[in-house]
């Protein structure tokens, strides 16, 4: 679907002929534009979905905010150079209809579809992907983590109005990833604005869906285009089937779940055990109003921790960030409060490991008395007076930057087991804008962060020493280690993806070990609630996809939404479905 959901997904750079002899073409000559399949033939195209978004973002501008709604906004309204095919994550035309690497694999040119428009009727053009790049590598531009993609290239050459060509300053298998991947942008609306302002005006786009109201703070709508120039597309046939998708923002999850159970949220993923264990009971749930389901795919798995700071103390010392992991008693986290639904994370790549291959990294499981060592090998040591540990005269305290109140269980618990020993934890709540500026800038001393994963890893951007110091990156702990860097250079230029996932294996043990995050808890399916009025695929989700794939893959069900009507108002049960669903026993092609 979109390509910005695959694009983690995958990278086979398949080199071949260009112009010249020794470049490939693509696609090649046997590809046909066929059907998804995992698109229903019986989706039908209106109606609306309501979904919890969190709270409501700073920008839509995913150059300028890199995060899971707006990467959903912008991907919605903005076509890339490429796509990827649901499955095999083969690359496809969507903006280009054909592109070509060259045999040494450091110049890459893109045909533009002379079809291609956006939605005002002008051209998309060779000059509006220039402008594109311009606008992300422009220094006054914040950019961030998409400057460290780009870079690699030198300023593209447009060689005509539907030709232009990249010539990167170094091999690396991520480069057509990072090229296809371009949500290209209108150059004749956004050339005299400033990028940085960019934030929740795009009057003019390229994709299915545009931009529809926006009620500050509350909702932000996205409507079907009914003149999107790649409709008639056969691979584009029974996705995005929603007229209008709604995205509601809350500043906390539970208000969010109160909404949905009230109806005015259609589909609400679980991230809280006690929500999934305690408070899906009732007559809603019991008459299956309300779809209750586990979703096994092969959605990367995902990882979450407390980010500590590297940059500054205490946290530029090792043995204090091991102490920290020593002092959270995740286990007891895991039985008191998520009903043991978890398992603990040993790894930043948990899915490169298997019973075959058993992780071997370090583990932190709690110990005070090895916390106490390591503290007092870092020379920190209890004052007798106040009952705190101080180093150098200054009392070990810090601020926790938290951006959602429901976790502040978890962290009062490790304050009170850090508050034993004399360290004083104080929780800075913000919003999610104020959070995410903080994190921008570095302004911060620990914080909870969660991140998407990836089948085809790259380490680059959270842990490469070069981007320990680009504000708005990804690699918020400032971690910096000259081995792993090493590693992250050799990988560059292996296409076999096996060998680079060893090599990623290897990055992930020195990572561990070092503690930039205390990594906690992770699992390993799809906790899904949703109202019963909605047609779905038989395999609910895509293949690689979490439930966002649901806003491109299901469809309002006339006859469902009436049926759940009726079922309401007459209290009577409705159809039961499946409470798993696993997507090898669902797909069948």
């Amino acid at each position: 679907m979109r390509f910005k959901k695959l694009l983690s997904i995958f990278i086979i750079l398949i080199v071949t002929v260009a112009h010249s002899p020794a470049d490939e073409f693509f696609p090649k000559d046997n590809w046909k534009d066929l059907p998804n399949p995992l698109a229903s033939p019986q989706a039908k195209v209106g109606g609306e979905m309501a979904t919890f978004a969190g709270q409501y973002p700073n920008s839509l501008n995913y150059y300028l905010a890199s995060n899971i709604l707006t990467s959903e906004v912008f991907s919605a309204m903005y076509d890339s150079l490429l796509t990827l095919h649901p499955l095999t994550a083969e690359y496809e035309p969507m903006i280009a209809k054909q592109w070509s690497i060259s045999d040494d694999k450091t110049t890459f040119t893109f045909w533009i579809d002379e079809r291609a428009r956006w939605s005002d009727g002008e051209p998309i053009t060779a000059y509006d992907v220039e402008w594109t790049f311009q606008a992300i590598m422009d220094p006054k531009n914040l950019t961030g983590v998409f400057k460290m993609s780009m870079e690699k290239f030198l300023p593209p050459e447009v060689v005509d109005e539907h030709t232009i060509r990249f010539t990167t300053k170094e091999v690396h298998w991520r480069n057509l990833l990072a090229l296809g991947g371009l949500n290209i942008l209108p150059k004749h609306i956004f050339e005299k604005k400033d990028f940085n302002k960019i934030n929740f005006q795009f009057p003019v786009v390229s994709g299915l869906y545009k931009l529809g109201e926006i009620n500050e703070g509350l909702f932000i709508k996205i409507v079907r285009r009914d003149n999107w120039w790649a409709k008639s597309e056969q691979r584009f046939q029974n996705t995005g089937n929603f007229q209008t998708i709604v995205f509601r923002f809350f500043a906390e999850r539970e208000n969010a779940f109160e909404a949905f159970k009230k109806g005015l949220i259609d589909i609400y993923p679980v991230y809280t055990s006690r929500l999934w264990v305690n408070e899906t009971k009732g007559e809603k749930f019991e008459k299956e109003w309300i779809v209750k389901q586990k979703i096994y795919n092969y959605e990367p798995a995902p990882f979450q921790g407390f980010a500590m700071n590297m940059r500054r103390p205490p946290f530029d010392d090792i043995k204090v960030r091991k102490a920290m992991a020593y002092l959270l008693d995740k286990e007891q986290m895991n039985r008191t409060l998520m009903y043991n639904q978890y398992t603990m994370h040993c790894s930043y790549f948990e899915d490169l490991y298997s019973k075959e291959a058993p992780c071997k990294n370090k583990v932190f499981n709690f110990d005070k008395e090895k916390a106490m060592a390591l503290l007092k090998e870092a020379g920190w040591q209890v004052n007798p007076q106040t009952g705190f540990l101080e180093k150098n005269g200054k009392r070990f305290s810090f601020k926790f930057l938290n951006r959602d109140s429901s976790t502040g269980k978890f962290i009062n618990i490790y304050a009170e087991d850090l508050k034993d020993i004399g360290i004083e934890l104080k929780i800075d709540q913000k919003d999610f804008a104020t959070w995410m500026k903080d994190m921008d800038e570095f302004n911060f001393d620990m914080t909870w962060a969660a991140w998407g994963s990836v089948i085809f890893k790259d380490p680059e951007s959270m842990w490469a020493s070069t981007e320990a110091d680009r504000k708005s990156g990804n690699n918020i702990t400032g971690f910096k280690d000259k081995v792993v860097d090493v590693f992250i250079e050799k990988q560059k230029t292996i296409f076999d993806v096996e060998k680079r996932h060893e090599i990623c294996r290897q990055i992930d043990a020195i990572v561990t070990s070092q503690c930039p995050y205390i990594l906690i808890w992770r699992i390993n399916y799809i906790r899904l609630l949703y109202w019963n009025k909605f047609g779905t695929p038989s395999t609910v989700l895509s293949k690689y996809g979490n439930e966002n794939s649901a806003y491109w893959y299901w469809w309002y069900d006339e006859d469902s939404a009436e049926d759940l009507t009726d079922a309401i108002q007459k209290g009577r049960y409705l159809p039961g479905c499946k409470a798993s669903i696993f997507f090898d026993e669902e797909f069948k092609e």
